[in-house]
């Protein structure tokens, strides 16, 4: 099974296992089937007492020999090499696309993944938020002049003291927010106001503070207020959650009655708009009250007023999710914000077209109250689940891993960390994510962006699609040489491949192959398919097809060029030569063809943008070259006339202009059905 659990798949350790045998099985019929012809031909001697001589042993040597070298050459020795290769490169060109790849095995999965549960905030929308306008009814907008007054102080000590954000400077100009992106936006707003919240920190004795939880869905703190000349209580989150602890509300005269529909009126109103809103309410203590418990403190508050937070969508988003679609990858969002929000995200971002889709979108409560079986028969279906709890992100990817998923799942914060640790590829903000999610997670993003998943996708496709294309041209050199190693005994030529030219042989379709495919760059085409299936071997049936058809045709034709140069009972060396050039440059202009594996586009599209192919490619006809002209009786070979060469290589190429006009006609389909 590819890349389903956290661990580096098997199916390559298992085929390997699976070689070794069936090329020991063979090598043993090659080598006694040379025997057996050996002794009809009188070459091998059956009786012991003729094998005393050295010389009639050579003859069992050289059947041996050749039967340890099909093993060296028909294991797939190099697909190690090649996986290897492909997941260094895919990792190295990833980091380019903002895509920090921490566990290797990671770009292969998400190549494979079918749903991905995203995040809103920082991942759909921009990390940077502003305030859009502030509903604090004492005292409006905006800050006034006056920030000596006790409605100007409560409301400026609720942004600058209750709050774990800060702001970088330099030069007096903001140039970073550290924290969370809505606290660093109220900031922004007082430093807007010219309030410079650290001095009013300064101002503030802080006794306790109670950090927000997705579970509390508030955070608060208390202190001694200086400005104030007592203890207060701050508190600020979820305006529906900060709204049901508070009694009364500030207002320009004082604390007076809590209009609690009007206020709920407003908050609706700009959460429709796909704006974040966060409620502020305060307490003041008597001097003499001990914290004791904040939590339980927090009640009987005085509402100060809500901001509405704009975070707009990434202006990439749209096109990203529209790809994913297209891919047949099913986005999903788990948020934590309201219901109205979240609708109003999805529809700008693409991930659904109107609000009022049915059966789409839940609650994080109304999901948990589901059983097992109704929420595992709903979960494919639901695009949108907000007011979502840590577990209810959890269950959602452990149930669609049930249904057969491979899942990937974006996270910042530390409740976070189960989620991206159980699902298949864990991915975390770089900029705003939290160390303990970065270590469960496969993948960093290191600009907090979705369509940085696209691009992780695409490579995914792209490097699987290379270790194809390496195992296609490798099992097609194996039917062809393998078969040749075991025919040309019964042809009447004992050796057509020496033990020496098959190591070349294996050098070509093991290592340099290996070079050339798996540097092979991303394509966009990768994104039309829908997933593969994380459970199918990673040979399709159109592969065997090619890999049977092609190795076939290539046997056939060697087979009958070895049955026409022995035909007068005479092989020569210089007819050996052209049969082991001939046989090497069908391989040689077969790698192009496996380059163009999996689509219908030319082999020598974006060619020249792949330097290690080309590099390979010439590697491979220069080294062939000097071997037949310089390796003399080493390799058996004697060098060769440019005419020799000039028809080796055009009638060879043949294989390349046939894979070329047969894709040209499969783009003219296409084309056609489109």
């Amino acid at each position: 099974m590819l890349g389903m659990e956290k661990e580096a798949p098997d199916w390559l350790e298992n085929s390997t296992l699976a070689g070794w045998v069936k090329t020991i099985v063979l090598a043993a019929v090659v080598f006694f089937a040379g025997i057996g012809i050996g002794a009809m031909t009188g070459m091998v001697p059956l009786s012991p007492a003729e094998w005393l001589p050295i010389k009639e042993w050579q003859e069992f040597l050289e059947f041996f020999m050749i039967a340890v070298t099909i093993i060296v050459v028909a294991v797939p020795e190099g697909l190690a090499m090649s996986v290897t290769l492909s997941l260094a490169y895919s990792m190295r060109k990833m980091i380019a696309n903002n895509t920090l790849v921490r566990r290797m095995h990671a770009c292969e999965t998400i190549g494979a993944a079918t749903v991905i549960c995203s995040d809103k905030t920082g991942t759909l929308t921009a990390n940077e938020m502003r305030v859009f306008s502030a509903e604090i009814p004492s005292i409006g907008n905006k800050v006034k002049d006056d920030k000596t007054s006790h409605n100007q102080i409560i409301t400026i000590e609720s942004i600058a003291i209750n709050t774990t954000a800060n702001l970088g400077r330099e030069n007096g100009k903001i140039i970073c927010a550290i924290g969370q992106p809505t606290e660093c936006a109220l900031l922004t707003w007082l430093d807007d106001n010219k309030v410079d919240y650290f001095e009013q920190r300064a101002r503030f004795d802080i006794e306790y503070q109670l950090t927000f939880s997705t579970e509390r869905k508030f955070m608060a703190t208390y202190g001694y207020s200086q400005d104030l000349k007592k203890k207060v209580l701050y508190v600020k989150g979820a305006p529906e959650i900060v709204l049901k602890r508070c009694a009364k509300m500030l207002a320009k005269e004082g604390p007076t009655t809590l209009p609690h529909q009007a206020i709920m009126g407003q908050l609706i109103d700009c959460q429709k708009r796909g704006m974040r809103t966060l409620g502020l309410a305060y307490r003041e203590m008597d001097a003499l009250v001990q914290c004791e418990n904040v939590d339980k403190m927090a009640t009987d508050l005085v509402w100060i007023g809500f901001m509405a937070i704009d975070y707009p969508i990434r202006p990439d988003v749209p096109e990203a999710i529209r790809l994913c679609k297209r891919a047949g990858i099913d986005v999903k969002m788990i948020t934590g914000d309201i219901s109205e929000t979240a609708l109003e995200i999805a529809v700008q971002s693409g991930l659904i077209s109107n609000k009022g889709q049915k059966d789409i979108h839940m609650t994080g409560i109304e999901f948990a109250a589901l059983s097992n079986e109704e929420a595992r028969a709903q979960v494919e279906g639901i695009k949108i689940l907000s007011r979502a709890r840590p577990m209810d992100k959890l269950r959602m990817v452990s149930l669609l891993k049930e249904k057969g998923h491979v899942v990937a799942v974006t996270g910042d914060g530390i409740n976070d960390a189960p989620a991206l640790n159980y699902s298949n590829v864990g991915l975390a903000m770089g900029k705003n994510g939290a160390d303990v999610a970065k270590e469960a997670s496969d993948i960093i993003l290191l600009d907090d962006s979705f369509t940085s998943i696209t691009h992780a996708v695409m490579w995914g496709r792209s490097l699987y699609k290379n270790i194809q294309r390496f195992i296609l041209f490798q099992l097609t050199v194996n039917v062809a040489a393998l078969g040749i190693a075991l025919l040309g005994p019964f042809i009447g030529v004992q050796f057509p491949l020496t033990v020496t030219q098959l190591l070349w042989v294996n050098l070509i379709m093991d290592t340099l192959a290996a070079l050339a495919l798996a540097s092979e760059p991303a394509h966009r085409e990768v994104m039309l398919e829908k997933p593969r299936d994380a459970q199918s071997f990673i040979i399709s049936s159109s592969m065997m097809k090619n890999i049977l058809i092609t190795g076939l045709f290539f046997l056939v034709v060697m087979v009958v060029f070895l049955m026409q140069i022995q035909q007068d009972g005479l092989v020569t060396p210089y007819e050996l030569t052209i049969f082991f050039t001939t046989f090497v440059m069908l391989q040689f202009w077969n790698l192009f063809n496996a380059r163009s594996h999996g689509s219908a586009t030319s082999a020598f599209t974006g060619l020249f943008k792949n330097r290690g192919f080309l590099v390979v490619a010439t590697a491979i006809f220069i080294g062939q070259i000097f071997m037949v002209t310089l390796g003399g009786e080493f390799f058996r070979t004697i060098p060769l006339s440019v005419k020799d060469w000039a028809m080796i290589v055009g009638a060879t190429s043949l294989v390349l202009w046939l894979g070329e006009a047969l894709r040209f006609i499969q783009r003219q389909t296409t084309k056609a059905t489109a």
